[in-house]
C-alpha cells in the first residue's frame, strides 16, 4: 500500500503494509516532539532531549519519504544528506527553528549530482529515532536514498 500526501511544495510518502498516516505529514509528526532540557554529566552542559509522541514511534524502523529543502554540510563528497523543513535562512542551525524541523540521511551512495542549497530533495530510509545520542540529530534516515529531479 502507498500514500502520497502533498502539503504546499512538501510531500510525504509512506511505505508500509498496514501504515497509514494518521497527520497530514511526517513533518507534523516530528513537530509533537516534546523537548525536555537535561544536564549531561560528561559535557557538564544542559541539553533538549526529545519526548517521541506514540504515534511517531510507531513509524521507527519504517521506511519513510519526506521531502524538504538540502541543506549542505561543510563535509565534502559525503554520504550524509541534511534535509530541513525550511529554507536554509530559517532553518535550526542558521535560522533559529527547533530540533523537530531537521532530519539526516545516511546514504547508501553518494548523489549522482552537486545538491545545491535550498534545493527541494525527497529523501527515503527507515526512520530511526534518536533519544540520547547529543551529537547525533533527533530524526535519522538509515540506508537512505536520495530521489532526485532529473
Amino acid at each position: 500500500m502507498m500514500k502520497k500526501i502533498l502539503v504546499g511544495c512538501l510531500s510525504i510518502l509512506i511505505i508500509g503494509s498496514s501504515f497509514t498516516m494518521r497527520e497530514d505529514n511526517l513533518w507534523a509528526l516530528f513537530a509533537k516532539t516534546r523537548f525536555i532540557e537535561k544536564l549531561n554529566r560528561e559535557f557538564g552542559m544542559y541539553f533538549l532531549y526529545p519526548k517521541f509522541p506514540e504515534e511517531l514511534k510507531a513509524y521507527e524502523g519504517k521506511t519513510v519519504t519526506i521531502s524538504g529543502f538540502f541543506i549542505p554540510l561543510d563535509i565534502n563528497d559525503s554520504n550524509i544528506a541534511v534535509v530541513s523543513k525550511f529554507p536554509m535562512a530559517e532553518c535550526f542551525f542558521c535560522g533559529g527553528s527547533g530540533p523537530e524541523s531537521i532530519v539526516v540521511g545516511y546514504l547508501k551512495k553518494k548523489p549522482g549530482k552537486r545538491i545545491n542549497t535550498d534545493e527541494i530533495v525527497t529523501i527515503r530510509g527507515k526512520l530511526k529515532l534518536n533519544e540520547d545520542d547529543i551529537e547525533e540529530l533527533n530524526f535519522i534516515l538509515l540506508d537512505a536514498e536520495l530521489i532526485l529531479e532529473k
